[in-house]
C-alpha cells in the first residue's frame, strides 16, 4: 500500500506492486501498479501475453480513486521491451496542459537508453485521445511569457518523439484535435480505431493551428492539410488512412491486438540498427535527392560496421536466428 500525494496532502490509498509508474498532473509522484512480467517478446520461446496484448495499466478501482482526487496525467506500463504511456485525464479530454506536457516529456525519456526498451506506445483513456492545448492556459489572464512556454514545450515534446532512438506508436481510439492531432502526426506509426477522427479546428475559435500545421504538413498532402487547417472539418479514420496521417485503421476491438502485433514485430530487431535507421530517415526526408543518397550511402556503410549489422548478415547466411547485442559497438 502506498499513499498518493496531491498538493502535499495524502489521498486515497491504492494497492501497488513493483513495475508500472504513474505520473500525476499536480505532483508527478512515482508509484507502482501491478505488472505482469513475461519473457522478452523478441525471443522465439516467448510465451504470449494473456489476451495477445500487453497490460493496459491500472485496474478500474484504482483509476477511479485517482481521478476523484485529481491526481492524474498519464499512466505508464513498462514491460520487458515495450513502454506504454496512457494519457489519463479524460475529464479534461486529455488536454496537453503544461503539467501534462512536462510529464509526457519526462516519461518519453524514461529508460530510453535501456537496452531492454524497444518501442513506446502512446494511448489514452476516454472517448477523446487528445483535445490539444488547455485553452484556460491561453487566456488573456496569462502573460506572453506563459503562452510562449506552452507552445515551446509542446514543440520540444513533438520533436523529441522523432529524436528518440526507438519507434513511437500512437494508439488512437477517439477524437484527436489541434495539438492532439499534431501528436498523432508526430509519432512514427499511428494505429487508429474506426471511430477515430482527426481535426485542427483552431481557426473556428480564432487561434489558427500553426504549430500542428508543422506536423500535418509533413504527414499529409499539402492541399489536404490546408483544407483541415482552413475549415476545421475533421477527417474520418479511413480518410486519415487514405491521406497518410495514420498507418492502419482497425475495428475498435482489434486496436490493442494490432498495435501490439506491430510492437512485437519491432521488438525482434536490433535496437541499435533501428535507432540508426530512424535518425537517418528523419534527416534525409528534408534533403534533396542527391544529398539524401549521399547521406544514406554512408549510413549503410556505417551500419555494416556495427556488431549487429554483421550478426544479421551472418545469421541470414547460416540460416539461424540472429542474436542481437543492441549496442552501438563496431565489430572488431
Amino acid at each position: 500500500m502506498q499513499n498518493v500525494v496531491a498538493g502535499g496532502s495524502s489521498t486515497a490509498r491504492v494497492p501497488v506492486t513493483p513495475g508500472t509508474r504513474l505520473l500525476g498532473v499536480w505532483a508527478c509522484q512515482h508509484l507502482s501498479w501491478q505488472m505482469r512480467l513475461f519473457t522478452s517478446c523478441f525471443t522465439s520461446t516467448a510465451a504470449p501475453f494473456p489476451g495477445g496484448c500487453l497490460s493496459q495499466g491500472p485496474q478500474t478501482d484504482s483509476v477511479e480513486s485517482i481521478r476523484t482526487h485529481k491526481v492524474y496525467s498519464m499512466t505508464t506500463t513498462m514491460m520487458m521491451s515495450s513502454h506504454t504511456i496512457v494519457l489519463n485525464n479524460p475529464r479534461r479530454r486529455n488536454a496537453l496542459s503544461l503539467p501534462m506536457l512536462r510529464c509526457l516529456r519526462q516519461d518519453l525519456l524514461h529508460d530510453v537508453k535501456s537496452r531492454e526498451l524497444r518501442v513506446i506506445v502512446i494511448a489514452a483513456e476516454g472517448p477523446v485521445f487528445c483535445s490539444g492545448h488547455d485553452l484556460k492556459e491561453l487566456s488573456t489572464e496569462d502573460d506572453v511569457k506563459h503562452h510562449s512556454q506552452v507552445f515551446e514545450l509542446c514543440a520540444e515534446v513533438m520533436t523529441l518523439i522523432q529524436k528518440l532512438p526507438v519507434p513511437v506508436i500512437a494508439k488512437v481510439n477517439g477524437l484527436a484535435t489541434a495539438a492532439g492531432c499534431q501528436l498523432v502526426a508526430s509519432c512514427d506509426i499511428a494505429v487508429a480505431s474506426e471511430k477515430s477522427k482527426f481535426a485542427t479546428p483552431g481557426v473556428n475559435i480564432g487561434l489558427f493551428c500553426s504549430t500542428p500545421a508543422v506536423a500535418l504538413g509533413r504527414s499529409l498532402p499539402r492541399k489536404v492539410a490546408l483544407e483541415m487547417l482552413f475549415t476545421g472539418e475533421p477527417l474520418s479514420a479511413h480518410e486519415a488512412l487514405m491521406h497518410g496521417l495514420v498507418s492502419k485503421v482497425v475495428p475498435e476491438d482489434k486496436l490493442e491486438e494490432e498495435t501490439m502485433k506491430i510492437s512485437h514485430k519491432i521488438c525482434e530487431s536490433s535496437k541499435s540498427v533501428l535507432a540508426l535507421g530512424k535518425a537517418t530517415f528523419y534527416r534525409q526526408i528534408t534533403q534533396d535527392l542527391d544529398t539524401a543518397y549521399k547521406l544514406t550511402t554512408q549510413v549503410m556503410v556505417d551500419n555494416l560496421t556495427l556488431r549487429d549489422g554483421q550478426e544479421g548478415i551472418e545469421a541470414f547466411i547460416q540460416k539461424r536466428r540472429p542474436v542481437w547485442t543492441h549496442s552501438q559497438e563496431e565489430k572488431k
